[in-house]
């Protein structure tokens, strides 16, 4: 792929637009950063807040520590974060720069102040909506369909911004439909290094480092610990998978440091990168491989999870695990058969894992997503696959991916509202 063509400069405006810095799971603190420009809109520190959220966005604050809280979790936590001590020019990173005191402050907010949070049930299945009263006035922010999208903002009946919003509308964005998988495997084999070079560096630098914090310490069910202490020191895919999870263990479990995400998820930024990482410093891989096996992976990702969306009852493990498993056969100098059939095999066999909210089981999926990603390049390796026609799998690798993505998107929805039922129930 030349410099020149316009996939070039989409597919690089496409990994600025989703490799960015979050600290803590996305969801809750989309919620934050509302919050936070909801004060900026009012003026001062409200005395009541009212959180309405689609279900996708309950589901996943529900269960999950928000940083920089002192342990505090779910919406009202990170609702409050955000009027305390929130920033919302940090954007992903709002509650980033918290003290102690404001900790505190969080806390006696909580005790003092109502925060209430109510089911939208509308369209949207990315829908935050925060209105914020201090006496007789009152500001209203509206977030819809990723997480910094601010569409509506008003001060006591007087709206200052008014965006039109239709399901899934990410006009704000590079055009997605301009990846396919045979463009992203010519993307990563020519790409200027020099063009994505910082880009993933600070992928490879946070992603990592997350990554270490969860096999050094304690964090939720420390999934990352288990798999390194049940398995042979020189077993390369276990080290590999126990970094991912332990990861999630830490973001899962409050960690203060920032991840790079990957389609709006933390989780899937690290499933997409941290395997391919170390699978490149375990075989002495070039600098330059590398880079490029990043490059791939990502982008298999995000093409992947432009059909399904955002939020979904499919879990987005599945999607960034088959994409490691190709960045992995990239290292191995696997071409673009390969690449094609470890995603199609990957996806043939844990399609159906669904996403019940963000928690620490995430490490699970993500370490069994990543075990599915390298089978399936081990079974092509060995000259074995899965063929179209078999389940979900068409001829094709787009044709399958369109599939996967019509599962994802439209197949599961009755599945996400009774998950909702359930982890409301419970």
């Amino acid at each position: 792929m030349k410099k020149t063509d316009l996939k070039y400069s989409a597919y690089i405006s496409i990994l600025e637009e989703e490799l960015v810095p979050a600290m803590g799971c996305t969801e809750p603190i989309a919620i934050a950063y509302a919050a936070a420009k909801g004060r900026e809109v009012l003026g001062a520190l409200p005395d009541e807040i009212v959180v309405e959220a689609s279900g996708n966005i309950i589901k996943n604050v529900k269960s999950v520590v928000v940083p920089n809280t002192g342990g505090l979790h779910g919406i009202e936590a990170a609702a409050a974060a955000g009027v305390v001590a929130g920033r919302a020019e940090l954007l992903l990173e709002v509650i980033s720069q918290v003290t102690d005191k404001q900790r505190g402050e969080m806390r006696t907010y909580l005790k003092e102040h109502p925060v209430r949070v109510e089911f939208l049930d509308g369209d949207l299945v990315f829908d935050i909506r925060l209105t914020l009263r201090r006496g007789d006035d009152t500001a209203q922010v509206r977030i819809a369909n990723y997480h910094t999208n601010i569409v509506h903002t008003e001060r006591s009946g007087q709206v200052l911004l008014d965006l039109p919003v239709e399901a899934d509308d990410e006009s704000g964005l590079t055009d997605r439909t301009l990846l396919s998988m045979a463009d992203i495997y010519d993307f990563a084999q020519t790409v200027d290094i020099a063009d994505i070079k910082q880009l993933l560096d600070r992928q490879i630098s946070c992603n990592m480092a997350i990554a270490q914090e969860g096999l050094t310490h304690s964090y939720g069910a420390n999934i990352g610990q288990v798999i390194r202490a049940s398995s042979r020191p020189d077993d390369l895919i276990a080290k590999a998978k126990s970094a991912a999870a332990a990861g999630s263990d830490a973001r899962m479990g409050g960690c203060e440091m920032p991840v790079i995400i990957n389609s709006g998820s933390g989780n899937q930024g690290m499933t997409a990168s941290v395997p391919v990482i170390v699978y490149a410093r375990e075989t002495g891989a070039s600098e330059e491989k590398l880079y490029r096996a990043l490059a791939l992976s990502n982008l298999i990702t995000i093409h992947q999870k432009t059909r399904i969306g955002r939020l979904s009852a499919y879990c987005g493990a599945v999607s960034a695990g088959a994409a490691a498993g190709a960045g992995i056969a990239y290292l191995d100098d696997g071409g673009y058969e390969e690449v094609i059939h470890t995603v199609v095999n990957a996806l043939a066999i844990v399609s159906g894992m669904i996403c019940d909210g963000a928690k620490a089981s995430c490490a699970g999926k993500i370490a069994a997503a990543i075990d599915a990603g390298v089978l399936g390049y081990r079974m092509y390796q060995q000259g074995q696959q899965f063929y179209g026609g078999d389940g979900i799998l068409s001829h094709g690798v787009e044709k399958t991916l369109d599939n996967v993505g019509r599962l994802g998107k439209i197949g599961m929805r009755s599945t996400d509202k009774e998950i909702l039922q359930i982890m409301l129930q419970s």
